[in-house]
């Protein structure tokens, strides 16, 4: 258990200094690791604003942090700056959520569509695996 309040963390007031972006996204747990999170800025994949950021680049209260982590892309206003890993219950104080809503992926359960087979007829033939994959696209 942490033993800072919410109060330490910076009140968003503009009291603290600004946080390197890497130290904030892994702070504020977007990434599991710090190094995740500086190779995610070295990619490309973490903007702020209409910028893209560099693992040193500077975050101040009121940025808007846009990072992509495999097919989801995260979007929070920063609210509180903290450059140590805190508690996830403590994470809606720090950042206000503008992220859209997760696309829905389907089920590997879920039959493909145009690649629906009957019950007990087997692995597709080639010409129609061929079929398959024109209808899906893939060639």
């Amino acid at each position: 258990m942490s033993s800072r309040s919410p109060s330490d963390l910076g009140d968003g007031a503009g009291d603290r200094e600004p946080v390197r972006v890497d130290k904030w996204l892994w702070a504020v747990r977007v990434f599991k690791t710090r190094t995740a999170a500086t190779a995610a800025c070295n990619a490309g994949r973490v903007r702020i604003g209409d910028e893209p950021a560099k693992p040193a680049t500077k975050v101040q209260v009121g940025d808007v942090v846009e990072a992509r982590r495999g097919d989801r892309t995260i979007v929070y206003r920063v609210v509180g700056l903290v450059d140590k890993r805190v508690g996830a219950k403590l994470v809606p104080e720090l950042v206000e959520d503008l992220s859209p809503p997760p696309t829905r992926r389907p089920s590997p359960l879920e039959a493909p569509p145009g690649g629906a087979r009957d019950r007990g007829r087997g692995r597709p033939t080639k010409k129609e695996r061929r079929d398959i994959d024109r209808l899906r696209g893939r060639r």
